[in-house]
């Protein structure tokens, strides 16, 4: 009877191991709880290594050697290959490559609304020459004081937003270097008819029609209570990438295991590409500043399609402290042509 309830468990821990390790191949990357632990990758490599030396240390006791042994077989296997999965999409750079004539960097950072100083995210912004910056709970105020500052320090930028309500939460800035040409704000409204549902997104369309569009994303959290919106979120972000050449940067609330199948041609999310995962940054967590990266979960991203390629990409972890609980993440692109 032991050896059948052993051989049960093993199974059960196994079957388990697959599912939280790729829960894209059961269809449950966008389901609770498995979206939210698969966001996890260090903290799962950590669970399943925990687990190895429990089992190994069960393997002194005779009679449970056999069904301690199976079990450390398959923590070690959970380890290995969440680890694995963590080293291909990268476990962090530091630096950018130099900026050409043709480069557009692009910044994003949640600032939490008042927690992060909006000369600090100035002050960052130039440092880091961004050309585009995503500021999800950022209300127009805030960002207006950002683009002035920025304007003052010899980066000027062309101030844009959305807002549900009116908070520092239900609001998104996203500023525009002029030398990008002139922009405008396509009309929204809340309910994830023509933007997200419950957090706003900016679409900014370039008037003349020649540059990028321009997407300052947020979806909402995935907490038990609005998973529904918060797929509804990401699917209309992927449809946001149908146009040939689209630059999408915020605080997606999804890790591109979340992504799993919304894809277009070969892309992330709809028809764009993930510049973290790209350019070596994909494993680094922006959110929580608080825990170390690899502890965090990459939940802010930049994104663009074929018309665009990543050369670089950095998470500002030297930033963490500096009040918001999100890290900056700055994405060099260059044009694919």
């Amino acid at each position: 009877m032991l050896r059948l309830l052993g051989i049960l468990v093993t199974l059960l821990v196994a079957i388990a191991t697959a599912v939280v390790t790729w829960p894209q191949f059961f269809r449950l990357e966008r389901t609770f709880p498995f979206a939210q632990v698969v966001s996890l990758r260090g903290v799962v490599v950590l669970a399943f290594l925990v687990l190895l030396a429990v089992a190994l240390l069960l393997c002194l006791i005779r009679p449970m050697r056999a069904f301690a042994a199976s079990l450390a077989v398959i923590a070690l296997l959970g380890a290995v290959a969440n680890a694995g999965v963590l080293t291909v999409r990268g476990l962090g750079t530091d630096t950018l490559p130099a900026k050409t004539a043709s480069a557009v960097r692009v910044m994003t950072w949640n600032t939490a609304g008042a927690a992060t100083d909006p000369q600090l995210v100035a002050k960052t912004a130039v440092a880091m020459q961004a050309d585009i910056v995503s500021l999800p709970e950022t209300t127009i105020e805030t960002g207006e004081k950002v683009a002035i500052a920025m304007r003052e320090m010899g980066r000027p930028m062309w101030a844009h937003h959305e807002e549900f309500d009116g908070w520092d939460a239900n609001s998104t800035t996203l500023l525009i270097s002029p030398d990008l040409g002139e922009y405008s704000v396509v009309e929204s409204n809340a309910g994830g008819t023509t933007n997200t549902t419950t957090v706003p997104t900016v679409v900014a369309m370039p008037v003349d029609g020649s540059g990028p569009v321009v997407v300052g994303a947020h979806a909402i959290a995935p907490r038990r209570d609005d998973t529904a919106e918060w797929r509804a979120d990401l699917t209309w972000l992927a449809d946001q990438c149908a146009a040939d050449s689209v630059i999408m940067a915020g605080d997606f609330n999804a890790t591109v295991d979340n992504m799993g199948r919304l894809g277009v041609d070969g892309g992330t999310l709809g028809r764009c590409h993930d510049a973290a995962v790209a350019t070596g940054n994909g494993a680094v967590g922006t959110w929580s500043a608080a825990y170390p990266s690899l502890l965090g979960t990459p939940i802010d991203h930049v994104m663009a399609t074929d018309a665009w390629r990543a050369t670089g990409s950095v998470v500002l972890r030297s930033l963490d402290g500096a009040g918001g609980d999100h890290r900056p993440l700055v994405v060099q692109l260059e044009p694919a042509g």
